[in-house]
């Protein structure tokens, strides 16, 4: 099925710490055995502390990644104040559930810190949403990733010790998922800064555990 194709190729993980969210995604696009790319963005800044890390086809994905900054945009200027993580996981849902019937073929994350704290929400094709109160992972290397988060992960940990251990586990599913890798993107966002890491930052904490 075209959607099993669509869903596997990838690997995107988010992590909650106590000052913030780390998100990271591999960069490959796939069509089933084809790579189409090796320069895949998956990982959209959508509000001032928030982003979103897609997985799925990339034309709808990047279509969601701009609606939503406009929402978010109208939000601010209507309200006069800056949406709340749950506030635009919500109204993805919402965008989402709308179209059920013909469905954006995606399967989201949308984390950052607001006047309530750092939060990640988990949202599925049709709207679904979840909370995620440590760690996620999707795609078709999140099995792998996932073994990496649970045997490492704190809620205690540090901003760039959870960053550290978001790229491990990207590197990690990069090694063993043939439909993830090409590199990686990571962001982490806490009260004071939305901040996107440069490839030779990635590269220099890669190297931190590559020959280990």
């Amino acid at each position: 099925m075209i959607e099993d194709k669509v869903f596997r190729g990838t690997t995107t993980v988010g992590l909650v710490c106590r000052e913030g969210v780390v998100l990271a995604t591999e960069k490959r696009a796939t069509m089933g055995h084809f790579i189409a790319s090796r320069a895949a963005r998956k990982i959209y800044q959508v509000a001032d502390r928030i982003a979103m890390t897609t997985a799925g086809i990339v034309g709808d994905a990047q279509f969601l990644a701009r609606l939503i900054s406009v929402e978010t945009k109208i939000y601010e200027t209507r309200r006069e104040e800056k949406p709340t993580v749950r506030a635009v996981a919500t109204l993805t849902s919402n965008i989402l559930n709308t179209y059920r019937w013909f469905p954006y073929l995606v399967q989201l994350l949308i984390g950052g810190v607001d006047k309530y704290g750092a939060s990640i929400y988990s949202i599925d094709p049709i709207g679904g949403a979840i909370e995620e109160k440590d760690i996620v992972a999707t795609g078709s290397g999140s099995p792998t990733a996932y073994g990496v988060l649970e045997d490492r992960f704190s809620p205690d940990m540090k901003i760039d010790e959870a960053l550290e251990l978001a790229i491990r586990a990207i590197w990690s599913a990069m090694r063993r998922d043939a439909a993830s890798g090409d590199g990686i993107d990571a962001v982490k966002i806490t009260k004071d800064e939305y901040y996107q890491l440069k490839p030779e930052e990635i590269d220099e904490i890669i190297a931190k555990f590559r020959n280990r």
